[in-house]
């Protein structure tokens, strides 16, 4: 397995971050289908800023659910990298090993929030990217090539949707 050392420093203006690097792998050593491969590197970049994210949740949220929901992510989106890292090993794919410049940007904003307004914004922020994922994932269950991303995906569908339930009773949206 390969793990992509990104050198950019995070701007939006460098020239490669840690996903484009690890598709940039991927598509030269075509060791599964790109639909796969691309999805692994979304899956993984996007579990990584859920659990940064989370990280920050802990520490900064006034709403005690919010916390909990921080905590949520943290646990269970470090066991999907975890699950993910051993199948991106046994199929040869290349996953970044840091955030995305993209997702370093939203962890960045979120980073500058404190009170109420983290809270506000880190709510929005999950609601939209659970929504997001769960289409996502549902995709993958369903199309992938490779047998194995497929299995990934549809097994943590579930685990996204129950997520997305979560943090739209917290935001009092149904």
């Amino acid at each position: 397995m390969y793990f992509i050392q990104s050198c950019s420093g995070g701007n939006a203006g460098d020239n490669k971050d840690a996903v484009d690097s690890a598709k940039t792998v991927n598509k030269e050593v075509k060791a599964v289908e790109k639909d796969a491969s691309d999805f692994a590197v979304k899956a993984a970049n996007g579990g990584m800023m859920e659990v940064e994210a989370g990280k920050l949740a802990l520490e900064k949220a006034v709403n005690p659910r919010v916390k909990r929901f921080g905590e949520m992510m943290v646990k269970d989106h470090s066991e999907a990298n975890n699950k993910l890292k051993g199948i991106a090993a046994e199929r040869n794919v290349a996953l970044p090993d840091s955030l995305g410049n993209d997702a370093k940007d939203e962890i960045a904003k979120l980073m500058k929030k404190s009170g109420k307004n983290f809270d506000k914004a880190y709510v929005d922020m999950m609601v939209d990217d659970h929504e997001k994922d769960v289409s996502e994932f549902r995709k993958a269950a369903d199309n992938l090539s490779d047998s194995s991303i497929r299995e990934f995906a549809r097994t943590t569908l579930p685990v996204l949707e129950t997520h997305l339930d979560s943090i739209k009773a917290i935001a009092g949206k149904k």
